[in-house]
């Protein structure tokens, strides 16, 4: 075994095991005796250029460069979830009462404290007048279901 190793770093054998494939080196017996082989001194295949890669799929930032592609999409994404969720957040949590919620709410709580300064009822049975209220007639209903 260890005269194999000489053997290999002699003649180079070691960069022909790394530029091959492992099926691609035959081994080639020079004596009678079967345990005493030989790997050949040649390579039995070339070193493989370096070559781009052909199955790359682009993310549409760029059709040319894989590391453009790559570096523009994670940028993209980075900055596109950090103003979306940061930033978003932020302005959806101080932005002004547009619908004024709010204010109706204030509102609210002020007139059911000087109703009960005043002895008031809370919510007023007649809050509208009966006599401004126009109601349909039984003819004008006819046979409308009515729920209540």
């Amino acid at each position: 075994m260890s005269a194999l190793a000489r053997l290999a770093a002699s003649n180079g054998l070691l960069r022909t095991l790394r530029c091959c494939r492992v099926g691609q080196l035959r081994a080639i017996s020079t004596s009678d005796n079967k345990r005493d082989t030989t790997g050949a001194s040649q390579p039995a295949c070339e070193p493989a250029p370096k070559t781009t890669e052909t199955n790359w799929i682009s993310y549409g930032f760029s059709t040319k460069d894989k590391e453009e592609d790559r570096t523009y999409l994670h940028a993209t994404f980075f900055f596109g979830i950090t103003i979306t969720f940061v930033f978003g957040g932020f302005v959806l949590a101080y932005r002004p009462d547009e619908l004024g919620r709010n204010w109706a709410q204030r509102e609210a709580f002020l007139e059911l404290r000087r109703r009960e300064r005043l002895g008031l009822p809370l919510v007023d049975q007649n809050y509208i007048p009966a006599d401004k209220i126009n109601l349909p007639s039984d003819e004008e209903l006819g046979d409308t279901e009515i729920i209540i």
